[in-house]
């Protein structure tokens, strides 16, 4: 059988959550605004498939560039070339630096 090149291969312990971590995901992530130019964490919501990124982007920090529709736009760099993706808000958190 061969190797299965799926968009979430390999992801069983990545997009994992802990036994009291599952369930309902809290109403102010979805809520929350963020402006063009702050700086966001993309930690995925394996809950919610809608608007996810790619798996390589998981812990990465971006920076807003735009809202389109309820998602967001972010600059993110990846070796040395700079990527724009398009997330959701339910896997976004406001970095803290």
């Amino acid at each position: 059988m061969k190797k299965s090149k799926g968009f979430r291969a390999g992801t069983r312990h990545l997009l994992k959550k802990k036994p009291r971590e599952r369930g309902k995901m809290r109403l102010s992530k979805l809520l929350y605004e963020y402006k063009p130019g702050n700086s966001v964490v993309i930690k995925i919501e394996p809950s919610v498939q809608k608007g996810m990124p790619h798996r390589r982007y998981h812990g990465k920090v971006g920076t807003v560039i735009e809202k389109r529709g309820r998602s967001y736009v972010l600059s993110v760099t990846q070796g040395n070339a700079v990527k724009e993706i398009i997330v959701r808000p339910e896997h976004l958190e406001p970095y803290k630096s």
